[in-house]
């Protein structure tokens, strides 16, 4: 494989007539583009153009290969072009994974507006909780709720994630409200067993960190079906305000230990670091962050 400069010199050459024309194109001198000719008919080791002091001519094998020249040279221009065009404007197929309750309940349902503003935009999107290589797997875009981050990527924070103790009306009336976290001991805690910490529970109040055992009929490692479970009035939980926002919102489900915040998470948009960040995905990213930072919609009284 000839280096491409070369090849543009003797096509420019082949185009203009001469070396002299040949340099005026190409901004450099017209012994610099008659040396780079001369490189590259020796590395091919044959001749491509007869010489004379007053006319420049191809031969056959300067001819055959000319044509694919410029063949390859049209291709690279064209490369280029769509380099520079899916880097100017949010063009393309965006690939993005998220997490299984986050992309399903806030994610998907903002593509419409999302897609509507960028009409020659696609998205593949896929739902999994499972953890995903960008590199590897080819993702533009992952986004995961998390509280640490992999270092070896870029995350953009895009709302926080609280964890809001609740049950229902109905349950709260029969069982009594909690004041403190240490009356949890009294109630039926619903556990979700991915916390990593079952049966302890986790909270931020007037005095600082604090950590109390609970106990509970049900475990369950999904948010989701937790969610339902605490809306058919088993018990309490502790359960992200994206997924029960709008329980608490119609009064579905009651708040209880407002005062005692647990730790947050947050949702992040993670991509691969790049110097050039494509277009698609900074629109993608700028998106998600105006619809849900800094005050997310599921958090609003």
């Amino acid at each position: 494989m000839q280096d491409l400069n070369l090849m543009a010199a003797y096509a420019h050459v082949v185009e203009s007539g001469s070396f002299s024309a040949a340099a005026r194109r190409l901004g450099v001198s017209r012994s610099a583009v008659s040396k780079a000719v001369a490189r590259l008919e020796k590395a091919l080791g044959a001749r491509l153009l007869n010489r004379s002091t007053r006319h420049l001519s191809m031969t056959e094998v300067g001819a055959a290969f000319a044509e694919h020249c410029s063949r390859i040279l049209d291709e690279a221009t064209q490369a280029e072009q769509v380099v520079s065009s899916l880097h100017a404007q949010p063009r393309g197929v965006l690939k993005v994974a998220a997490s299984v309750a986050f992309g399903t309940l806030h994610v998907a349902p903002a593509l419409a507006d999302f897609l509507g503003e960028h009409p020659e935009l696609g998205i593949d999107m896929t739902v999994t909780d499972r953890a995903i290589d960008l590199a590897e797997e080819g993702y533009d875009v992952v986004v995961r709720v998390a509280r640490t981050l992999p270092p070896h990527l870029v995350a953009r924070r895009l709302a926080p994630v609280r964890r809001q103790l609740c049950a229902t009306p109905g349950y709260l009336a029969k069982h009594g409200v909690p004041r403190i976290p240490q009356d949890l001991a009294l109630h039926n805690c619903l556990d979700y067993t991915h916390s990593g910490e079952q049966g302890l529970w986790r909270f931020t109040g007037p005095e600082g960190d604090i950590a109390v055992p609970v106990s509970g009929r049900l475990r369950i490692n999904d948010d989701e079906a937790l969610s339902q479970a605490v809306l058919g009035g088993l018990g309490l939980a502790l359960l992200p305000t994206f997924i029960i926002g709008a329980d608490l919102q119609a009064g579905r489900l009651r708040a209880a230990l407002s005062a005692y915040i647990p730790v947050e998470q947050h949702v992040y948009a993670l991509y691969l670091p790049t110097r050039h960040l494509p277009a698609k995905v900074r629109a993608f990213i700028d998106f998600l962050v105006e619809r849900f930072s800094p005050d997310p919609y599921w958090d609003r009284d």
